[in-house]
């Protein structure tokens, strides 16, 4: 097939606020557990991502932490102290230097932390709910923040965008996504509180809120350049109680109230349903998409050849991310671009670990969890 089947894909793309993207294509986040024990970030992985920054027009990072509570996953990079921003400028020069876009990705990781990452060995969450687990069980139960911790850790999402600036990145990304602390706070499975945050499903959003409000705070006060913040989410929760579509739509629209560059819908399937609270049935995607309005939306979600993300652009989705594709195919936007997007790999070759640039830590989750990404035989 020749490019021109793909070229609305390759477009370039301009945000409001002056940031223009050479292409629709966006690196999504992945943990890839590689970086230093100290929280920097480590030369596999700079060279990993500089091996996936020069055909997409943006790379979100893996999540960072902002606070020491937070840490989410071992060999996880940080961003909770200024020791760190040389480290992150290093890795923001590299994803730049590639002709990308660099954004950071900010998180606290809640309940969902191994305690045994954690400075006090014990996880925190909006109340002392455990999360439920995948395979059945649960994780640990969690201690309730209190009033004052919150703050504290609301300033620590501002500090880390102040690094991101200082660092040299063109934008922020809050994690509200996949079961992590801001989304705890605005789940009525993890939010069981009966103050200011929580209760009502006005007040389950007024920690988001007030954390995009503190990044944007920090962006009016620091950046010098245009400087992108985007909030990413999981549109519905399994449990019950838990995140309805049509709570979705409340957040979408306070996060709308209070201005953003975009909304990242966190999917493993671009085109899954619904599960409740919306009589629609199409695609949560075209829903969230309808919802959004004039505020751009990134989509992700088993796009793993050409034809699935040209596909991925009827959902009314401004760009498209990658994530696994990218782990099997570096060279994904540059053969649709050279026309030669039959050419692209959608199974990980098992032997190619050195010429994918995958570092060992990934590697070994990449090889020791059947089904995340489709194996060669």
């Amino acid at each position: 097939m020749t490019q021109t089947n793909y070229s609305q894909l390759l477009d370039d793309y301009g945000f409001k606020n002056g940031i223009t993207l050479k292409n629709r294509v966006v690196m999504a986040p992945m943990t890839n557990f590689s970086s230093n024990e100290d929280g920097t970030v480590s030369k596999p992985e700079i060279d990993y991502y500089i091996r996936r920054s020069k055909g997409v027009g943006m790379v979100i990072t893996a999540c960072v932490y902002v606070s020491r509570s937070g840490k989410g996953f071992p060999g996880e990079f940080g961003a909770d102290s200024d020791e760190l921003i040389p480290s992150l400028r290093e890795l923001a020069d590299a994803i730049k230097g590639q002709g990308a876009k660099a954004v950071l990705q900010i998180f606290h990781g809640g309940r969902q932390c191994p305690p045994d990452l954690l400075p006090d060995g014990q996880t925190v969450s909006a109340s002392s709910v455990p999360a439920e687990l995948p395979g059945g069980g649960q994780g640990p139960v969690p201690r309730t923040l209190t009033d004052e911790e919150i703050q504290v850790i609301i300033a620590d999402f501002g500090a880390a965008t102040r690094r991101a600036i200082t660092a040299g990145f063109d934008g922020v990304e809050i994690h509200g996504a996949n079961g992590y602390l801001v989304q705890q706070f605005f789940s009525p499975h993890s939010n069981l509180r009966e103050d200011r945050w929580g209760g009502s499903l006005e007040k389950r959003l007024t920690f988001p809120l007030a954390v995009l409000r503190e990044v944007k705070r920090v962006v009016s006060e620091y950046a010098s350049s245009p400087f992108l913040v985007g909030y990413r989410f999981s549109p519905e929760e399994p449990e019950t109680p838990g995140i309805t579509m049509a709570e979705t739509f409340a957040l979408i629209d306070a996060l709308k109230g209070e201005g953003l560059d975009y909304l990242h819908a966190s999917l493993m399937e671009l085109w899954s349903l619904p599960r409740r609270g919306t009589e629609d049935s199409r695609p949560r995607i075209e829903q969230i998409v309808d919802r959004a309005g004039a505020v751009p939306v990134i989509g992700v979600g088993s796009l793993y050849t050409a034809e699935d993300a040209l596909k991925s652009l009827d959902t009314g989705i401004d760009l498209v991310a990658l994530g696994r594709p990218l782990l099997m195919e570096p060279d994904w936007v540059q053969k649709v671009a050279e026309g030669r997007a039959s050419e692209i790999k959608t199974e990980l070759d098992p032997a190619a670990q050195g010429e994918l640039v995958i570092p060992d830590p990934l590697w070994g989750a990449i090889t020791n969890t059947p089904g995340w990404v489709p194996v060669k035989a």
